[in-house]
């Protein structure tokens, strides 16, 4: 017998997050998840009336084909993959880790071959311009070591988490939708010498409410592409290409990182001297999501603590673009909870959320106790 839990999250991305139709085609692409959750949203599809494509992928087989990959290998791979992307409605994004190290020891300039053609040309053309998409990762026993839970505690929060009540975070957030898009400069202060100011003027406000990913809450934005200056201390850790930084501190000038360091600067900034656009910022968010608090190394989690923001270097996104282009996306997390040091965000020099709290009426109904 299915878990009810597995059948319920996989009913939330057919019928809330992609909202199949019926005649739709839905693509589920499953990276080391079981099958009994595949073949449910492979049914619950069905009973949508839609046509389900399923794509089943490994951690360590993509780590192989990385190993050994050349411009031509993963150029025909794209060809394959884009010409299945470019003729569904609807994407399933499932994303297992038995390890969530696999990809560690490949190197960068493998990894961006792959970046470059898969990722650049199925992912970023298509999939997330011209398809109704949810994406999520899929407890393991690998994630729950790195929350510090056991497999089952993990597992009941991460259901917790992503069969939560979306739609009322929905409602919540237009008001922050609203006060974002009516807002010029951004100021950011926190733990350590975080003080970083920007502008997000004339850029749009994107509501995050479980339609793109599961789990989900945020609103994003992006900074004036030039307009970021002063400094930005990051107290979450994060994994990016099978590699853990922690302590992340990046000094701005107008608009561009003119100095980086972490526990492994090395490697970071070999990741942001991959092109121009890696040293400037596609996107800032706001997160609020109730039950997630502490950090976990994942950043389909991480970047929606309640009480945090994520500042992003590289690509912005076409729906809240502010011009810059790159191969990265390094969302990068930065708690402002009192158990994290606690910290500030101002709109326009208004005080708006401190400590993790929102602090305007409007805004309060984003606050945990009101969203659980």
């Amino acid at each position: 017998m299915i878990d009810p839990r597995i059948t319920k999250l996989a009913s939330t991305l057919v019928n809330y997050s992609c909202a199949v139709k019926s005649g739709e085609k839905i693509l589920i692409e499953a990276i080391d998840v079981p099958h009994e959750f595949t073949t449910e949203c492979v049914r619950l599809a069905r009973e949508a009336g839609a046509a389900p494509l399923v794509l089943l992928k490994s951690n360590q087989v993509t780590r192989a084909l990385m190993q050994s990959g050349s411009e031509a290998a993963w150029a025909l791979a794209a060809d394959v993959e884009r010409r299945q992307m470019e003729n569904v409605q609807c994407y399933i994004g499932a994303r297992g880790n038995p390890n969530v190290s696999e990809l560690s020891d490949v190197p960068a300039d493998k990894q961006k071959l792959y970046e470059s053609n898969v990722w650049k040309r199925v992912h970023q053309e298509i999939r997330v311009k011209k398809t109704r998409w949810v994406v999520l990762r899929w407890p393991s026993p690998s994630m729950a070591q790195l929350a510090g839970m056991s497999t089952e505690a993990f597992e009941d929060f991460y259901f917790d988490v992503c069969t939560m009540d979306y739609a009322k975070m929905g409602r919540a957030m237009q008001a922050l939708k609203k006060r974002m898009e009516a807002t010029d400069k951004v100021r950011l202060k926190g733990p350590a010498d975080t003080d970083l100011t920007f502008s997000i003027k004339g850029i749009p406000a994107i509501p995050c409410d479980g339609k793109l990913n599961i789990p989900d809450g945020e609103v994003f934005t992006a900074p004036v592409r030039n307009s970021v200056n002063g400094v930005i201390h990051f107290n979450a850790p994060t994994l990016y290409r099978g590699m853990t930084h922690e302590n992340i501190r990046l000094t701005f000038r107008d608009g561009k990182v003119v100095e980086a360091t972490s526990t492994n600067t090395e490697k970071l900034n070999e990741v942001l001297n991959a092109d121009e656009g890696a040293r400037y910022v596609g996107e800032f968010a706001i997160g609020f999501n109730p039950y997630i608090t502490r950090p976990m190394k994942d950043i389909l989690f991480d970047e929606k603590i309640a009480g945090s923001i994520h500042f992003t270097p590289g690509q912005c996104y076409d729906e809240a673009s502010n011009g810059n282009q790159s191969e990265i996306h390094w969302d990068m997390v930065l708690i402002q909870t009192p158990e994290h040091g606690g910290g500030e965000m101002y709109f326009d020099d208004k005080l708006v959320r401190k400590n993790g709290v929102f602090v305007i009426d409007d805004l309060k109904p984003l606050n945990p106790e009101n969203l659980k």
